[in-house]
């Protein structure tokens, strides 16, 4: 999978998005970036840290447009069991650097290939999942309820509290300043949304809302109110005096521990989850990108490695691709890249430079921003396209959901994956092969399309397939298409072919097979194309009923799966086709399609508007008085540009040389001509264009039965077969707009008449 190539944009538009985009993540990133870490029991820098390298490092080396990677939610219970497991964090930094190295390996194996299987449905139900606990966890933070950790997306929080309870007790526990701003942060935003002048302002709403909740708390703290927001409720950035006691934060990884196997364990567990969420929310980031730009999964592997070993050598907390961040970004206009990596080079320098400023901020300013963000990816739309799509897409899908809600993101994902498996199998198992009833020139062949992959699943229907195929049958197992098919299946296969279809009288033919599994070689059984034995056992009403069945299968889109490579090896030897089929040179009515037919199947007679010629007569003849064939077949068809030339040609009083300069057109166009009712052709001069249509094509059908005619008495030896009962000719009108063809043969005359319905002769 490669990287899809940025839409080019102007660079000023495109920097000014950009740059604007990524003051919006870095406001949101910062509150989360601290809420992770404290819910993993880690040092609250360690996750600003993680925050700076998952922006700045991982942003310059992903592939990856609108992504942006943090400390990531999903791994607090993973993060906060390994620190106490590992017994101190530096311990713990080994593991995370560890965890990078093999991060970065996966992305040299192009491991990122897996990103390719996550079922859509799971994807979406991510995306909700992570919108519904948006809103879920934020509506407390809103109205100023904030111990549970900003960050935290578990349903089971650290402080023995679960999203419901938390939600609950915030009702009783409602802060004035705070739900204040938070209230009136949503009206802003909303409102910001809906009028057209402020959604297309080149200032983000986000950055409004906090610049208003920073000033909102300001004044109230001025008036004394008892309403100000305390700092309990506001952003807190760890606060470094100076840059000495800035880098003074930093820890390092004991690598004395390298060789403690726990570490290894861990650090294979971290790179395993963390690999895991990265290219699901990769996947989800990519569906909700406006460009609808595709991330190259392996090259994010070995970015968020890199990002990984940098964030363990300096005391940063593990880190993957983030949903909400990444959300964010593109809510708020993000073009490139450049917004990412932005937005880390302004956590570092803020959190350097300004931490007392930012730590002004209200959390339920920031709060409201999540929860808007929250009702955008949970969308009742998204909820009802699923619902539309079908049980087997809803149901994992909104399983997905409830279980990503209810337990926290990696536990929900892989429950939804479970799910998702269940269903493919269950669709496996009731359609793990095609079955379809083919009416070959030798009788009907039950073929059975084996899918890409046959695993042993498919192996109850397969022998249930092969065991109702009655006595006298014939059955074809079509492997063409498969690339892998299980042991137990090639022995089921087996053992059918050497021992159930002699007792049960059933012909076994095989394709598909030769070269590649060891005892099954390719092997035909029925003949579907005119050979020599077959033009003998042929009747005229036979191939006439062939012809109905391939205009049939024709119109339904089910035509015969033929190998062609065999039909030219078999038709090399000979020819022994069962019709000859007189048609019109339009583009549009090729007889081989039109009926289904394959390979030296019919002699193709192909002139403008289907006449009988002489040269065309002595083609006829050799094909049924040589060759054999066993029908005439005279097909014209609507929409006839050669018969409507001829008609409006008449009408004019013109000939074909004069009115398109084409000097050897004039005898065939005289020859249609003949067809024409010149007695009602002035009727029709001043006729809609359908009644034009209908007389037209009336001509078209009066032009197949004059071609009868003129054959059987312009070619004795045609007649005389004819007479003799040897072979029939019969008439066609192919309609180009339904694919349908009618067969019809004269009223009176002395064909043999067929099971067709009879036109009456005209005089010409």
């Amino acid at each position: 999978m490669t990287s899809t190539p940025p839409t080019k944009a102007p660079l000023a538009s495109t920097l000014a998005k950009d740059l604007t985009a990524s003051l919006v993540v870095f406001l949101v990133a910062l509150p989360l970036c601290l809420g992770v870490a404290l819910a993993s029991n880690a040092p609250l820098f360690s996750g600003i840290l993680a925050g700076i390298v998952g922006g700045i490092l991982v942003g310059i080396l992903s592939g990856s447009h609108t992504s942006v990677a943090g400390p990531a939610a999903g791994l607090t219970a993973i993060v906060a069991a390994q620190i106490g497991k590992l017994g101190a964090f530096e311990t713990f930094l080994l593991a995370v650097m560890l965890a990078g190295v093999i991060q970065m390996v996966l992305g040299i194996c192009r491991a990122g290939f897996i990103a390719a299987f996550f079922p859509s449905n799971v994807i979406k139900g991510l995306l909700a999942a992570i919108g519904t606990i948006l809103i879920l966890k934020q509506i407390p933070h809103v109205i100023g309820h904030d111990p549970d950790p900003e960050g935290d997306m578990a349903f089971s929080q650290p402080d023995h509290e679960n999203t419901f309870t938390e939600l609950w007790a915030s009702l009783f526990d409602i802060q004035g300043g705070a739900a204040i701003v938070g209230l009136l942060s949503i009206v802003l935003l909303v409102m910001w949304d809906k009028i057209p002048k402020l959604k297309k302002s080149p200032i983000p709403a986000p950055l409004v809302v906090v610049i208003f909740g920073v000033g909102v708390n300001l004044i109230l703290r001025s008036l004394k109110s008892g309403l100000e927001i305390s700092a309990s409720h506001l952003v807190q950035v760890p606060v470094a005096e100076n840059f000495s006691a800035f880098l003074g934060q930093l820890r390092f990884p004991d690598f004395s521990q390298i060789t403690n196997p726990a570490v290894l364990g861990a650090a294979v567990t971290i790179a395993i989850v963390a690999s895991l969420e990265t290219m699901l929310n990769l996947d989800a980031v990519d569906k909700i990108d406006p460009e609808q730009r595709t991330s190259p999964p392996n090259r994010e592997l070995f970015a968020q490695g890199v990002g990984n070993v940098t964030a363990g050598l300096i005391g940063g907390l593990p880190m993957t691709s983030v949903i909400v961040r990444s959300s964010v970004n593109i809510n708020a206009g993000a073009r490139t890249k450049l917004s990412a990596i932005m937005h880390g080079v302004l956590l570092f320098g803020c959190v350097l430079l300004m931490p007392k400023w930012l730590n002004e901020i209200p959390l339920s300013s920031l709060a409201a921003i999540l929860l808007m963000t929250g009702l955008k990816l949970a969308s009742p739309k998204l909820v009802r396209q699923m619902w539309s799509e079908g049980k087997n897409q809803f149901l994992p899908f909104i399983i997905t959901v409830v279980a990503i809600v209810l337990t926290d993101l990696l536990i929900g994902i892989l429950i939804g994956l479970g799910v998702a498996i269940c269903f493919i199998l269950r669709s496996n198992m009731r359609r793990p092969l095609r079955k379809v009833m083919e009416q070959h020139i030798s009788g009907d062949v039950l073929r059975i399309e084996l899918a890409n992959q046959v695993s042993f699943f498919s192996r109850a229907t397969l022998e249930k397939t092969l065991r109702e195929v009655p006595r006298g049958g014939h059955v074809h197992v079509d492997a063409r298409n498969t690339t892998y098919i299980d042991a137990d299946i090639l022995d089921l296969i087996q053992d059918f072919q050497n021992k159930t279809a002699d007792v049960h009288g059933v012909k076994l033919s095989l394709s598909g097979f030769k070269d590649k599994y060891a005892n099954l070689e390719d092997r035909m059984q029925f003949v579907d194309y005119s050979s020599r034995e077959m033009q003998h056992a042929l009747t005229p009403q036979r191939v006439l009923e062939l012809f109905r069945e391939g205009n049939q299968r024709f119109r339904e889109g089910r035509q015969l799966v033929r190998d062609v490579g065999r039909l030219v090896d078999v038709t090399a030897q000979g020819q022994f086709p069962m019709a000859v089929v007189l048609s019109c040179i339009d583009s549009r009515t090729p007889a081989e399609l039109i009926f289904d037919l394959g390979l030296g199947d019919i002699f193709s007679v192909r002139i403008a508007g289907n006449i009988a010629r002489d040269k065309v007569l002595g083609s006829m003849e050799y094909a049924c008085a040589v060759a054999g064939a066993k029908l005439i077949l005279v097909m014209g068809h609507t929409s006839c540009g050669a018969v409507n030339a001829a008609v409006d040609l008449l009408a004019a009083n013109k000939s074909a040389s004069e009115a398109t300069g084409c000097v050897n057109l004039d005898g065939l166009i005289t020859e249609i001509q003949q067809s024409v009712d010149k007695s009602t052709l002035k009727s029709i001069e001043g006729g809609s264009t359908i009644e034009k249509t209908v007389y037209a094509n009336e001509v078209s059908r009066r032009n197949v039965l004059r071609t009868m005619a003129k054959i059987q008495e312009r070619s004795s030896t045609l007649n005389t077969l004819i007479k003799d009962g040897k072979i029939s000719i019969v008439g066609a009108l192919y309609d180009v707009n339904t694919g349908d063809v009618s067969f019809f043969q004269p009223a009176e005359s002395n064909v043999v008449k067929l099971d067709v319905p009879a036109v009456p002769m005209f005089s010409v």
